[in-house]
């Protein structure tokens, strides 16, 4: 007969203990947007590589123009933030980065972001799809993507030349992102599905 010499034994009519580390939320890593100190992005992205921190900087393509040449340059997506996934419980140390400027949040508190919203436009820049930053919109004709790399997603939809154009807001930040699509790609939604609830408080932003 097997004993098992590291179990402790629980009296009848008493609860089990509980591993408090697991129940607390702050001990588990999520993703948080980081607000940076303007044009930081980058240096604290390379900060947060050195000390192996999990990070994310959404970056797109753009060429510029100069008198005797092109050039294509690489800038932040959302210009001021950049992302990181941690346990709460060590935001000192994300803190502590040259070029940050505070966890973005509510009524105070670092609010971690959108699970499985963040891991559609994450893993879509991942492919190297085309993404543009663009106005944060509240108002406007909303959709539901039906197929392709970011089904599921809800945004604005804009007509752009000859074209569609997809505008997806990230509340917490304020800031938008706006890929070309194809108009039969999306469904139109219910006016209340995608309208931002007013009774939430307004993020702090640094």
């Amino acid at each position: 007969m097997l004993s098992d010499t590291g179990a402790s034994s629980i009296q009848p009519g008493s609860a089990a203990p509980l591993d408090r580390g697991l129940l607390d939320p702050e001990a588990t890593p999520q993703w948080y947007a980081v607000c940076t100190r303007s044009n930081h992005e980058k240096c604290a992205a390379t900060q947060l590589e050195l000390r192996s921190i999990e990070h994310f900087l959404p970056l797109y393509e753009s060429v510029r123009q100069w008198k005797d040449r092109r050039k294509r340059l690489e800038f932040p997506l959302f210009p001021g933030y950049l992302f990181v996934r941690i346990a709460l419980q060590n935001r000192l140390a994300i803190l502590q980065v040259p070029g940050v400027a505070c966890l973005v949040g509510f009524a105070g508190r670092p609010a971690p972001v959108r699970e499985e919203e963040f891991a559609k436009i994450r893993g879509f820049l991942k492919q190297g799809l085309r993404a543009e930053p663009h106005p944060y919109l509240r108002v406007g004709r909303r959709v539901q993507v039906r197929s392709g790399p970011l089904q599921g997603m809800t945004g604005i939809i804009l007509r752009w030349k000859n074209s569609c154009r997809l505008v997806i807001s990230l509340e917490l930040i304020q800031r938008a992102m706006a890929v070309d699509i194809d108009s039969g790609d999306v469904e139109g939604l219910p006016y209340w599905k995608g309208s931002v609830s007013a009774s939430r408080s307004k993020s702090n932003l640094c």
